[in-house]
Order: structure tokens, then sequence, then C-alpha cells
């Protein structure tokens, strides 16, 4: 059996599972939830390229892309971005108060509306435990939002202190 394709999703589990409490490092270090998000994008662009290119050079693909194939891509990327864009929202309107709540509910929706969306585009017969997978990954996320620790929540900078002027050197 091939265990790549394991790997690279308990890679991907890593890194999306570590991207919350990191997205809130950078918020604490920046005392603002949209900065970070600029960020996101860059690394977003960086990653994205040079990964894309790298793995089609390996793989020996061409480097021309089909409108469909371009628009899909385009419209996953923006879909990401999207999302990443929504969970800075979610954090900024009240979850750096309970981001053990906020990341539960993003990653337990993103596989149930990931199955239900499959469902719908190939318009294949799905198989009722689909649906009780989905109540399961409900309750599963109401049982790791609740009992998940987290650290207190940065305080935001007071309105004057981004104009402060610098310490004077001696």
């Amino acid at each position: 059996m091939n265990q790549w394709p394991i790997i690279f999703a308990l890679l991907t589990g890593l890194f999306w599972g570590t991207y919350g409490p990191a997205l809130g490092n950078s918020r604490a270090a920046e005392k603002n939830p949209f900065k970070p998000y600029v960020m996101i994008g860059v690394a977003y662009l960086v990653w994205g390229i040079l990964g894309g290119l790298g793995g089609m050079a390996y793989t020996q693909t061409s480097f021309s892309f089909t409108a469909g194939g371009a628009f899909w891509g385009f419209a996953a990327g923006s879909l990401g971005a999207f999302g990443a864009l929504t969970l800075t929202l979610a954090m900024f309107s009240g979850g750096t108060a309970m981001p053990q709540i906020v990341m539960p509910i993003v990653f337990g929706t993103a596989v149930s509306v990931t199955a239900i969306t499959t469902v719908l585009q190939t318009k294949a017969s799905f198989n009722p435990w689909l649906w009780l997978g989905i109540a399961g990954m409900a309750v599963c996320i109401v049982l790791v939002a609740y009992n998940t620790p987290h650290a207190a929540p940065h305080k935001p900078a007071s309105p004057g202190a981004a104009h402060a002027s610098p310490p004077a050197a001696t």
C-alpha cells in the first residue's frame, strides 16, 4: 500500500492544526487582527508559486494552462484566501476570547462541506453513514471546542500607542 497519501494528509493536518496558534501569535505580536492576513497572503503567494512551479518541474509538466484549469485554480486560491479572511473576522469579532471554539468549527465544518460538495458535484449515491459522520463531526467540534485549554487573549493596544514616540537615545 502506498503510504505517501497518508503521510501527506497527516502533514496537512499538522500544518493546518498549527495554523490557528501561529495566527494567534502573529495577532498578539502585531496587536492587530488584520496585519497577519497580509503576511498570510504573502506566504500563499510565495509558497503557492514556488510549490506549484517546483511540482510542475518535477513532474515535467507543461507550463501552459487551460482556461478551465486556470479558472478553477484561481477559484480554489480565492476560496482559501476568503477562508483566511473570514477566520480573521471570526477572531476579530470576538473569537480571540474563544479561539478554542473557532478553530474546531472551522476544521470540522470544512470536512463536512467537502463531503457534501463532493456528493452534490458527482451526483453519486451516498451512504447514509455519511450523515451520521457529519453529525458525529458536530459532536466532536463541541467536545474539542469546550475541552481545549488556551492562553488568555492579548489586550489590544491603547489608541495612542501606535503613534507614540520611540524612547530617546541615550
